[in-house]
């Protein structure tokens, strides 16, 4: 029973935030809102998708949606017109253009930056004389037996 309970534990998947109401009578509407929905980041609940999030916001965004494929826009037009109104935070991937490539690019330059400085660091280290290879000179040998001998 506990490992009946424990699989189907592992298979289930959250449920969709999506109501009857919101719902097109169109099956292939349907499934395209569904689809480009899941793709829009929902602005209340963070990395959550308006398709998966109960926030009303959320709602608002499913139902502007679904009236914009109604209306007859395609689903590039549809996805703009809500980048248009909220900007590109609410896409969940935003497109690599433009001020992005700073963004997207700023994470791997900044490893190569950081393995740079610890490769000259560590090479560094490396070619600095030890304190056991310095020979003392004959008159620092007799100023360190002096203290010493104190």
């Amino acid at each position: 029973m506990k490992r009946l309970a424990l699989i189907l534990m592992l298979l289930a998947t959250p449920l969709a935030a999506v109501q009857p109401d919101e719902m097109l009578d169109d099956p292939a509407l349907e499934a395209r809102a569904r689809e480009l929905s899941k793709g829009l980041r929902c602005l209340v609940c963070r990395n959550e998708s308006i398709d998966e999030s109960n926030a009303s916001l959320a709602r608002d965004l499913r139902i502007l949606l679904r009236e914009r494929l109604v209306a007859g826009d395609s689903d590039q037009e549809a996805v703009d017109f809500i980048v248009q109104r909220y900007g590109e935070y609410v896409l969940l991937r935003p497109e690599v253009t433009g001020a992005n490539w700073l963004l997207w690019g700023a994470g791997p330059l900044m490893l190569l930056i950081a393995g740079g400085v610890g490769f000259v660091y560590v090479r560094g280290r490396s070619r600095a004389p030890r304190p056991e290879d310095a020979s003392l000179s004959p008159d620092e040998q007799a100023r360190l037996r002096e203290i010493l001998d104190d």
